[in-house]
């Protein structure tokens, strides 16, 4: 046979050889093993909770779940990040990252904490999906800042009620026997004080980051249908107390639509009081 002909078979087997061996290699590395046990606080195991394995590339996910010795294995997973999600109940939801070797047998234990009940304050968790909450690498910006601005509406949520039953407490010096030109700007100047605040809330839970494809739930399905009482109600007690507050100070008596002022502003508050009870006590 020709030398160069010779030559030429030879280098087509090497690649018709080095073709074939490429193919089962990816399934020799690609058979890693995520394991490990799911335990509470003091260490006792926790059986039944619900494990999800997702890849944060791909977005693939495994789910399993804890024996009764509380140990969980998830098999045949490709090398890679990946986020682990668990849930267990009367146990606060956890997410944890790992970055998986190729053909990696890898142990990742896990605590859970006891989730809050009665009467405490509830988590986010307890009040929003997880995936409101949390997210993959991709939106974590958007559902940090989420999460920061939703507890920022609680917080500014709690701190009106203060001025808002000081107001409250006032009301008897804005009107009837006891009414002064004293006591009527006492109370108008902690109505307006009340209403600040009130819209500092309101703005927070208005601009806080909506993720979409998420359902409603719970407490806060109430907590949201409330605000369609005392919002437009907000609105309208100001407006009609300064109504009433002139006329007061003209020497005239309350009249016109300046008299729901007081119906108007009870409604309001109590509607207020119980959107922040909804998202405060857990029921």
């Amino acid at each position: 046979m020709n030398p160069k002909a010779s030559r030429l078979f030879f280098g087509v087997g090497i690649l018709v050889l080095v073709f074939l061996l490429s193919g089962p290699l990816p399934e020799q590395v690609a058979g890693s093993t995520l394991s490990g046990t799911i335990t509470d606080t003091l260490g006792a195991v926790i059986p039944d909770a619900k494990i999800s394995v997702k890849n944060v590339a791909t977005g693939r996910s495994v789910e399993t779940q804890s024996n009764s010795a509380g140990i969980y294995s998830v098999t045949n997973l490709a090398a890679g990040d990946y986020e682990i999600s668990i849930l267990a109940d009367g146990f606060s939801a956890k997410v944890a990252k790992v970055t998986i070797a190729a053909g990696s047998a890898q142990t990742m234990n896990q605590t859970l904490a006891v989730s809050s009940s009665g009467g405490t304050a509830p988590t986010l968790g307890d009040l929003f999906p997880p995936d409101q909450s949390q997210g993959n690498a991709q939106d974590q910006a958007r559902l940090d800042r989420r999460a920061h601005m939703l507890k920022m509406h609680q917080r500014f949520g709690l701190i009106t009620l203060a001025p808002m039953i000081a107001t409250i407490a006032a009301s008897g010096l804005a009107s009837g026997r006891n009414s002064t030109a004293t006591g009527r700007d006492i109370h108008g100047g902690l109505g307006a004080v009340t209403a600040d605040l009130y819209f500092m809330t309101a703005y927070y839970a208005i601009r806080a980051p909506r993720v979409p494809g998420t359902a409603t739930r719970g407490q806060i399905r109430l907590h949201k249908t409330l605000a369609w009482i005392h919002g437009p109600g907000m609105i309208l007690t100001p407006i009609l107390g300064a109504m009433a507050y002139s006329q007061e100070n003209n020497g005239e008596k309350v009249h016109g639509i300046a008299k729901a002022h007081s119906a108007v502003a009870t409604v309001t508050y109590v509607a207020f009081g119980l959107a922040v009870a909804s998202v405060t006590i857990r029921f």
